[in-house]
């Protein structure tokens, strides 16, 4: 049977090139190995008898861009978090409050002893909203060349966010461990990196910056499963076939893709095979040695029966909880984090973030009390090779540690208690990779990539195959760009 596009995944960029295609009158078949569509974009009850629809996976929405969720008529509501962040320090804590700027001023007097580093902060975060607003609009159309991007830009924030180590310019604009902390997070999301050497880090925090022109990361109303089911629906609407239960096996550059369901094993023909894989799984199923990414993180799910105390009790654990709450992220403590880390050693105290959906959005829970969603960094794969389940244990209860040790009692205490126990999971990078198909666990596919260069960013080695999930250039996080950029490809020429 032959096709205008045959697509090699039904995750969340599948989806959107999908709908395009189809909706420009293109015939469309979606492939997808899993018994549902959205791949890590999904909400599932994690705990047997909990009510508790969680976004298991991705969790936040900050690059979605807005013409396509207009252009697709999706039903989605992303909503806004008033609090960008609380950090505990000591007795104490750094909360940053997007709608009132005087307290957040008092709060980094408290924590810094001055007005430096919140000077310093709105400087920063000035020049990455200007970059933001100049980069975003690209996202969506042929890559822009580096001289391009870099006139867009300008030359100061394309020196101190392209050119120079980040950890270099955060330890040149602030003078406060917490403060330097905070910002270098962004850097490090799903990826190993030294912030001070390697330019990686840039690329990652240029992605957690530039979202939708505004950087901002937002609550999807009825978890990560209410986008992708949007998504489905306007693919299934403008007339995309979708059929799950069908894994691919092998990739043929002539646009053959050959595919295993209950039934046996199929082939059918592309004009063009667009690929929402990970890159590594597209070389094995053409044949080719595949690349080895790895992952860096851990995933922790939980449910609490109530919020935990904090150790400054004039702060709402509401506030501080509805926003990212950083964990152990000062600078120095994600320098000793990644060392032992990179010396083959889970973390003594990791680094984390942890946010509860539940204060944002109560249509998830069915039940009293609240979801938590931790996010580990400086776990990469290798930590998990040797024994996954030991090390993946181990890894949770270092974590748990590090949770406690900036409370004012133990995590343990909050935590609901289902049918089967209490309510808490941890994915590894090597359970991503076991359960999800990602090759080394990693969320990005592979490392991100600078958003300039040639074409549109979704070509490959073979004419009729084209990338457009997260591997492609401009991708990483839940935000369709790779899929409406290979479905424009294909439409525009």
């Amino acid at each position: 049977m032959s096709y205008d596009a045959v697509i090699a995944g039904a995750g969340h960029n599948g989806l959107v090139a999908a709908a395009y295609l189809a909706g420009a009158g293109r015939r469309v078949l979606v492939l997808e190995r899993q018994d549902h569509v959205g791949g890590l974009a999904i909400s599932a009850q994690a705990f047997p008898g909990v009510d508790a629809r969680l976004s298991r996976y991705s969790y936040l929405v900050s690059l979605l861009p807005t013409k396509i969720v207009d252009d697709l008529g999706l039903d989605i509501t992303l909503r806004r978090r008033r609090y960008a962040s609380y950090t505990p320090v000591g007795d104490t804590g750094l909360l940053v409050d997007n709608d009132d700027e005087e307290r957040t001023a008092a709060s980094f007097r408290e924590v810094t002893g001055g007005d430096h580093d919140h000077r310093a902060w709105r400087e920063f975060y000035a020049m990455t909203a200007h970059v933001a607003e100049k980069v975003a609009p690209t996202l969506l159309e042929p890559l822009p060349g580096r001289e391009e991007l870099r006139a867009l830009v300008g030359g100061q924030a394309w020196r101190e966010l392209f050119e120079t180590p980040i950890g270099e310019v955060v330890a040149a604009r602030f003078a406060d461990d917490t403060v330097r902390g905070v910002v270098l997070t962004d850097a490090l999301i799903g990826t190993f990196a030294d912030p001070d050497t390697d330019l990686l880090a840039n690329r990652c925090f240029l992605y957690h910056v530039i979202g939708n022109g505004t950087g901002e990361w937002n609550v999807p109303v009825g978890g990560m499963g209410a986008v992708s089911g949007a998504l489905e629906r306007a693919a299934r609407r403008a007339g995309a076939e979708i059929r799950t239960g069908a894994e691919i096996v092998a990739i043929d550059p002539s646009g053959e893709v050959t595919f295993r369901d209950e039934s046996g094993e199929h082939a059918v023909t592309g004009r063009h095979v667009l690929v929402n894989l990970p890159p590594a799984v597209l070389d094995r199923l053409t044949g080719r040695e595949p690349q080895r990414p790895e992952g860096a993180q851990l995933k922790v799910n939980m449910v609490l029966s109530r919020l935990p105390r904090l150790k400054d009790p004039r702060v709402d654990p509401r506030a501080a909880f509805s926003g990212t709450f950083h964990i152990n992220e000062g600078r120095d403590q994600l320098a000793k984090a990644y060392g032992e880390a990179a010396r083959g050693r889970i973390p003594e105290l990791p680094p984390a973030e942890v946010y509860c959906h539940s204060l944002t959005d109560r249509s998830i829970l069915g039940v009293e009390g609240e979801t938590m969603t931790l996010f580990g960094l400086h776990m990469p794969a290798r930590l998990f090779r040797d024994d996954p389940v030991k090390a993946r244990q181990a890894a949770l209860e270092a974590t748990l540690r590090s949770v406690d040790s900036v409370l004012a009692e133990p995590i343990e205490d909050c935590l609901l208690r289902g049918p089967e126990g209490r309510c808490v999971e941890a994915k590894s990078p090597v359970d991503l990779e076991n359960e999800a198909g990602l090759p080394g666990g990693h969320i990005f596919h592979r490392d991100l990539a600078w958003p300039y260069g040639a074409g549109w960013g979704v070509e490959t080695e073979h004419e009729r195959i084209l990338l457009c999930g997260a591997g492609a250039p401009r991708g990483g996080g839940v935000s369709g760009i790779p899929g409406h950029n290979a479905a424009m490809k294909l439409l525009r020429g």
